[in-house]
């Protein structure tokens, strides 16, 4: 049985309203006219829920919002007001309301949001245990899937050579990160780390952020601007997207890693460089060496050790962990109280591909730490396109799981039956417009991708698979501007 969810208005009929409303869900409610009465009572219980007015003769919401939270932190506030203003808005969820309701309001709408809130406070009731727990402190680098496991041995195993390393790996899983730590760990350690990406600078400026210029600015006549190498010297140069590199340049890094000297632009002295070099890239260099645009000889001299580091896809085992640690690092960072992730959103997470890697991972962290209403995430706080892309990426699998496996994709089948439900509630509740037409054209997309990449671009065979004529695949892929 739950506790009751307490109202508070000094329009009568607006408690009236809810009371109804709330009587016919057979949800048990409580009315105040003030907040005096509130804080009165809140000394001897507490509500499931509490509902507030804003402006009110003998008191205001949001000064009992401020004292609500100080005692009951986990307690669901929602906020109603008839000034749709942007500060009261912006007050609101400042002060930690769970959602903001504008009067008039719909009373269905204003049910399903104190529903919502009702869940939300059963979510809260954790126990203290698991609570302070989860709020240990983590470590720099989590990881205890197997591939992970490799990279910490290699790691260890770096800490005593002086080696060249190449980092690769998809864009987002953490390079310049490991990069630090193969630093932290070394005999180099006490020397500076020095980052440079590649990407970042401008071409007719990378020279001299590399390797340096005897004048500290073009045209001037006297001064030295120190590059990269000089910063770095006694310690360590991170390199990242090496295989940006103009071809030019390429030839005076094979010169530096090979001889261990180098020239600044505009110089004529050789300078000796006392630096281990750490470079990163998610291309590939081989292909590039192919095609002509990176040197091979460059590619052997930084491929002395390499580390290929895992997509978040293959670690799987994880992303609770990682999810864990970015809630708590976003909420530090915010200095707001950290929110904790449901059982069925972590499990969520689990079924994502995550193209964007560790780094997606902590911007949807920090997307919901920021807009995320409840302390206790559940599915419904996810953004709709996360739902999406699991329920596509479900499907996708599934396409990909031998014949033989029946059990297996029965049970495939039932987890993306289960995402694209979950997907279809959120977005018929977020009022989007067209859900049918929207999400079967995902879903044609997705289907479609997969066959062609079963059959790797053979449009024919593609639709012998699925079923369908050649006109029709055709077409599809015209429409769905997909390029086999």
């Amino acid at each position: 049985m739950i506790k009751p969810v307490w109202i508070v208005d000094d329009d009568q009929s607006i408690r009236w309203v809810l009371e109804k409303a709330l009587t016919r869900e057979n949800i048990p409610h409580r009315s105040f006219s003030n907040p005096n009465d509130v804080l009165d009572a809140l000394e001897k219980e507490t509500p499931e829920v509490l509902i507030s007015d804003i402006r009110m003769p003998r008191g205001n919401g949001l000064d009992l919002l401020q004292q609500v939270k100080i005692s009951n932190p986990n307690l669901p506030v929602i906020i109603m007001t008839a000034y749709s203003d942007l500060d009261s808005a912006v007050s609101s969820f400042q002060g930690g309301a769970f959602e903001y309701l504008t009067k008039p309001f719909d009373i269905e709408k204003a049910v399903e949001l104190i529903q919502r809130a009702v869940s939300e406070g059963a979510r809260n009731k954790v126990s203290a245990k698991d609570n302070a727990s989860w709020r240990k402190d983590t470590p720099e680098i989590i990881g205890q899937a197997p591939a992970m496991q490799e990279i910490f041995r290699a790691i260890g195993r770096l800490a005593q050579s002086h080696a060249t390393v190449l980092i690769t790996g998809e864009s987002g899983t953490g390079k310049e990160l490991f990069a630090r730590a193969i630093y932290k760990h070394s005999a180099r350690a006490k020397g500076p780390f020095v980052a440079l990406n590649i990407t970042a600078i401008p071409q007719d400026l990378l020279e001299a952020e590399l390797f340096g210029n005897e004048r500290a600015w073009y045209g001037a006549t006297k001064g030295l601007k120190r590059g990269a190498l000089d910063q770095a010297e006694g310690g360590t140069l991170f390199i990242d997207e090496v295989g940006e590199i103009p071809f030019e340049l390429q030839t005076r890094l094979l010169g530096v890693l090979t001889d261990g000297y180098f020239y600044r632009a505009e110089g004529t002295d050789s300078i000796r460089a006392n630096v281990r070099v750490i470079a990163a890239t998610h291309q590939n260099l081989e292909a590039r060496v192919a095609a002509g645009l990176f040197r091979e000889d460059l590619l052997h001299r930084l491929n002395v050790i390499q580390l290929r580091l895992p997509a978040l896809r293959e670690r799987a085992e994880d992303i609770p962990a990682l999810a864990h640690h970015f809630m708590l690092s976003c909420a530090n960072g915010l200095n707001v109280e950290p929110k904790r992730l449901s059982d069925e959103v972590l499990k969520e997470m689990s079924l994502m591909s995550f193209p964007g890697n560790v780094r997606q991972l902590e911007n949807l962290c920090h997307w919901l730490t920021v807009m995320s209403p409840a302390n206790i995430i559940g599915i419904g706080d996810l953004p709709s396109e996360t739902l999406a892309e699991t329920a596509l990426s479900s499907a996708t699998i599934d396409l990909e799981i031998p014949l033989g496996q029946s059990s297996s994709m029965r049970s495939n089948r039932d987890e993306w039956d289960a995402a694209l439900g979950r997907l279809a509630v959120k977005m018929l509740q977020d009022g989007e417009k067209n859900v049918f037409d929207t999400l079967t054209l995902s879903f044609e997309k997705a289907v479609l991708k997969a066959a062609l990449e079963v059959t790797r671009g053979r449009r024919v065979e593609a639709a012998q698979r699925l079923g369908i004529g050649r006109n029709t695949i055709t077409r599809k892929l015209q429409e769905l501007d997909i390029n086999d």
